[in-house]
């Protein structure tokens, strides 16, 4: 799942076969999400796994057959009927009304798949009021991006910061950066650098490059309230690198290599070797935190 959230996806495949193959449900939707996500469309690897884990009840592996038209396109079909959105909303639906957080917030993406979009968001909203951090975070984020939810921006960002904040305060990285985000609209911008510090503290890639980029030149942008501190933004970008030899990280040095010399690109070097060491060590795991049910 590290390899999985980072990205790098056919490097999890072997891994998460070896889960699977013991019958783990959750290792069996996550190898489908790679083998489509990796092939960019559905591939027979990723139906085979998304057909066992929805054999196994999961609702999400169900929603990935139904779009993938599966059952027209390959005659794999739910056992009773020809939609596997259904066949998700019976087996999920009654697990929601016995207040279980997680079948509540999957019936959001049930609901919306099946066109019935009201029930999608009364069961979102009541996901949120029960304390799911995933659903506060999407009900936050779709208040966050629609301004015909009200006309008021500051009445929006209000409600928005509500639900990012609940689900930030139980540690859910993703509405971290959100509670970041509408902070940052609010330009409330001392408490958004705190949170983006706390979701770079549990090793979110998107904050740490943030944070790296505003030390390194805190004229970037209006959120970065840091002394210019060069020397130790490099050495995130050099550590991330190290550990990820990734694009983004990689992309950033190109960029900003100018702006130091080459003693503070040496003495970032060596300063980034504690976080060589902790990321190495896994902790935390570096992650993009995707979601689980995304594109």
């Amino acid at each position: 799942m590290i390899d999985y959230n980072l990205g790098y996806l056919l490097d999890a495949i072997p891994k998460l076969e070896v889960a699977a193959e013991a019958g783990d449900v959750e290792a069996m939707y996550y190898l489908g999400e790679s083998h489509r996500i990796a092939h960019m469309g559905m591939t027979r690897e990723a139906l085979d796994w998304y057909h066992m884990a929805a054999q196994e009840g999961d609702p999400y592996a169900m929603l990935r057959l139904e779009s993938g038209n599966v059952c027209a396109l390959a005659d794999v079909c739910p056992e009773n009927g020809d939609n596997w959105a259904k066949a998700a909303l019976e087996i999920t639906l009654p697990k929601a009304e016995e207040g279980d957080l997680y079948a509540m917030g999957a019936l959001f993406n049930i609901y919306g798949t099946l066109g019935e979009h009201q029930q999608a968001i009364a069961w979102l909203e009541k996901s949120a009021e029960a304390g799911n951090p995933h659903s506060q975070h999407w009900l936050g984020t779709l208040i966050y991006e629609d301004r015909n939810f009200t006309p008021d921006n500051d009445e929006r960002h209000q409600l928005a910061e509500e639900w990012f904040r609940q689900a930030a305060v139980q540690g859910y990285v993703p509405a971290m950066l959100g509670l970041n985000s509408v902070l940052s609209a609010q330009e409330r911008f001392e408490e958004a650098w705190e949170w983006g510090e706390r979701a770079a503290d549990k090793g979110s890639t998107t904050a740490l490059l943030g944070i790296a980029n505003c030390y390194i030149n805190p004229r970037v942008s209006v959120d970065c309230i840091v002394t210019p501190d060069p020397i130790k933004g490099w050495a995130v970008l050099e550590a991330m690198q190290e550990v990820l030899n990734d694009q983004y990280s990689r992309r950033a040095m190109r960029l900003r290599h100018d702006l130091l010399t080459d003693e503070q690109r040496e003495e970032a070097r060596e300063a980034a070797q504690p976080l060589v060491e902790k990321w190495s060590s896994n902790n935390p795991a570096l992650s993009n935190f995707p979601e689980k049910y995304g594109f």
